[in-house]
């Protein structure tokens, strides 16, 4: 059972799964069965979340992000039924806020749709988070217009950036592979926000970071998550790492230190003992 691991095996776990290796994976390198690996990530991210909705408050950032990332539980959304939805299966998608400055993820919301009461909810847990006036990039989805409004007020200079893409390619080696950007548009939409810093170049990279260190997230991977539960627990336990663990390398300081949370650099055992 997990709770009768040792700190040392817990943290071993901790770490394969934080740094995007399967649950069998880590079961042939530890010799700890799957399934207490896999109860022991769904514990630990639960907390993470915990962590990460009490640490981050009260933040004095100044440029924010938004995007969405794509991914799916049992099956993807055209495979799915009533039945397969009603279980949670089906796409799944997961709303990021990044700190452009500190390089901090401040909140997140994991969600099977991606709707303008989504983009509310998000919206209010940032503007809920964040102290001061900031400035809001987004793509052009078009629900946050009104929930950075709903969410923000007067309290934030918001823009959207727009990819104008060219047509596909049809060729099979490129199947895979975006079309090639043709321009980018950035629209003020509301307040005087500084049309130089209206990007998601760091919100994107951060999907990218996500994908490599969440086994689900893995493009044409059979490793996704199977139950929605297990997708929140791992997306929490990531981004607990990501803030205050993981040493990020142009800063040379974890995002969390960057962004004035903490003094230190945690350990995994830290975020275990929290």
């Amino acid at each position: 059972m997990s709770n009768n691991l040792s700190n040392e095996k817990q943290a071993a776990v901790f770490t394969a799964l934080a740094e995007g290796n399967s649950i069998r994976s880590i079961e042939r390198m530890t010799g700890i069965h799957r399934d207490t690996v896999m109860r022991l990530g769904v514990r630990i991210g639960q907390k993470c979340g915990e962590i990460m909705d009490s640490q981050m408050r009260n933040l004095e950032t100044r440029v924010l992000q938004f995007d969405e990332i794509w991914g799916f539980c049992g099956k993807k959304q055209k495979h799915a039924n009533a039945a397969d939805r009603a279980e949670g299966k089906g796409d799944v998608w997961t709303f990021v806020a990044i700190d452009a400055e500190s390089r901090m993820v401040p909140a997140y919301l994991v969600s099977p749709t991606r709707r303008k009461h989504d983009a509310v909810q998000f919206c209010d847990d940032v503007a809920a988070r964040v102290s001061g006036r900031v400035q809001i990039s987004t793509d052009a989805l078009k629900s946050y217009a009104d929930a950075v409004e709903r969410g923000f007020g007067a309290d934030a200079d918001y823009g959207q950036i727009l990819k104008i893409y060219g047509q596909a390619d049809v060729n099979e080696a490129r199947r895979y592979s975006p079309a090639k950007l043709v321009r980018i548009n950035r629209e003020v939409v509301s307040g005087r926000p500084d049309e130089s810093l209206i990007s998601t170049s760091y919100v994107e990279r951060q999907n990218l970071t996500m994908r490599m260190h969440m086994r689900r997230l893995t493009r044409l991977t059979n490793a996704f998550s199977k139950k929605f539960s297990n997708f929140q627990a791992a997306v929490s336990l990531h981004f607990a790492y990501y803030n205050f663990v993981r040493m990020h390398k142009s800063l040379r300081m974890t995002p969390a230190m960057a962004g004035g949370v903490t003094n230190r650099i945690w350990t995994v055992q830290d975020l275990i003992a929290a």
